[in-house]
């Protein structure tokens, strides 16, 4: 078997109809939305590497702190031949986790839509791990998901409180596609950031230095750029906000004054009434009983809840029944 293969199941052209069908829906409903990854470009990418380091964006620090606390207990407890990751991209924190599988592990499987994100992080993985096998998918991981014939027992790792970006309905959906691809004994691995105070919530959605607003209006400069368009950013204002209700934060983009967008792709003009606000992510954060409730209902047990040492972010492992 050659160490690297690659497998795409995302045809050439899903990416541009898929931004097309979720700008036109978007951009037509009231209250005006745009799902979070189309932040995601080369340029977006950047930024949210930057977010990363800045002072108050706590959950990468508290992530990492967990695997490479944990790594090695997360081996014991699942015996994964196959690492499957789900939204891999550079596979930076993954690696601790690989070298803790090692040497049983016998398969990374990476899922991303970017071939290139892939190809990169698999070059340096394999330099330094002759004996492991990539078996990237260039893939939706949210539009279900055929993995390759590689041995059990299987982890699949979901990590960066991704999961948060996804509503109710989706998450359930989503958990129940993973289970899909288990047998009983396989596990998965789940980063979620915690409810914790608002301070320290809309801090790391709205950072000091602006980053956090940069990259939330990249997601105007991508449909300007693939679509047409004619947002310009500074018309709009970055806003984060803690629904305390239901437990999330809420980035949004507000008009500041009353602006009509011409978007040719679509054919589509699209009007803003001056403090109209434009929701662009959602990230919810969890508590352990609602994790446990949530993996229940798609037929995984938690069986381990392990935390940085200031509380903020939680790894879960749990297990397909």
């Amino acid at each position: 078997m050659s160490p690297f293969l690659l497998t795409r199941t995302l045809p050439e052209d899903a990416v541009g109809a898929e931004l097309r069908a979720d700008v036109l829906h978007g951009l037509t409903r009231t209250p005006k939305e745009l799902p979070p990854k189309w932040f995601y470009d080369e340029r977006g990418s950047e930024l949210f590497e930057e977010i990363t380091r800045l002072p108050e964006y706590y959950p990468t620090r508290a992530e990492r702190e967990i695997i490479i606390a944990r790594a090695p207990l997360v081996a014991a407890a699942t015996g994964a031949r196959t690492l499957v990751e789900l939204g891999s991209g550079s596979s930076e924190k993954t690696r601790f986790l690989i070298d803790a599988l090692l040497p049983e592990l016998d398969s990374y499987v990476p899922v991303d839509v970017s071939e290139s994100a892939l190809r990169g992080a698999a070059e340096v993985l394999i330099a330094d791990r002759p004996g492991l096998h990539v078996h990237a998918l260039v893939a939706d991981f949210t539009r279900g998901l055929v993995l390759p014939g590689t041995p059990g027992p299987r982890l699949v790792a979901f990590l960066g409180g991704t999961i948060g970006n996804l509503l109710p309905q989706e998450r359930a959906a989503f958990l129940g596609s993973v289970r899909a691809m288990l047998t009983p004994g396989d596990s998965l691995l789940l980063g979620t950031d915690l409810v914790k105070d608002e301070e320290t919530l809309v801090a790391a959605y709205d950072d000091a230095a602006g980053v956090t607003a940069a990259f939330n209006k990249n997601v105007l400069s991508v449909i300007d750029r693939e679509l047409g368009a004619d947002f310009d950013p500074d018309d709009f204002a970055h806003v984060a906000v803690w629904d305390a209700e239901r437990e999330w934060i809420e980035m949004r983009l507000r008009a500041r004054a009353e602006v009509t967008v011409k978007i040719p792709e679509l054919d589509l003009a699209v009007q803003f009434a001056a403090g109209e606000e434009m929701r662009t992510e959602v990230s919810a954060k969890f508590r352990q009983d609602g994790v446990r409730a949530e993996l229940a209902a798609a037929q995984l047990e938690l069986t381990h809840w392990w935390t940085d040492t200031a509380g903020r972010f939680a790894l879960s492992l749990a297990t397909a029944r």
